[in-house]
């Protein structure tokens, strides 16, 4: 049987976990939480190129006068868009944390990432179409 895995350098072996809050203490901490993971995924390349062509894409169905059906269904797909990014940097985040050195399958997981939000740019890519037909 395996040792018990030491805890990470950042994280002291009499680290205390916070304790759960609850009501609209919870709330506030969830959305404080998601507005840092804003300011974080603000600083990554992708995301911001992601981004410019949100503007380009939504100018796009302006130009063309898109119906309301495809500028849901737009909108829905860049909402998805972004949220994989989200999940993505965080699994680069996780990966490079726990597995500092190249491993297969730390490459493994920070592709599979990234193929999630390639899928996510190309059904983004594939409603631009769709201004014309509906």
């Amino acid at each position: 049987m395996s040792a018990r895995p030491k805890p990470f350098a950042a994280e002291p072996a009499d680290a205390k976990v916070p304790p759960k809050r609850k009501g609209l203490a919870h709330l506030f901490a969830s959305t404080s939480y998601s507005i840092s993971g804003l300011k974080r995924l603000s600083v990554e390349p992708a995301f911001r190129q992601e981004i410019a062509a949100t503007i380009l894409v939504l100018g796009f169905h302006a130009l063309v006068g898109s119906s309301a059906v495809v500028w849901l269904a737009q909108g829905v797909l860049l909402l998805v868009l972004y949220a994989l990014e989200a999940l993505n940097t965080a699994i680069e985040e996780i990966v490079d944390h726990v597995s500092p050195r190249y491993s297969d399958a730390a490459r493994n997981a920070k592709d599979l990432g990234s193929l999630a939000v390639l899928f996510a740019l190309c059904a983004n890519g594939a409603c631009l179409p769709l201004a014309f037909l509906l």
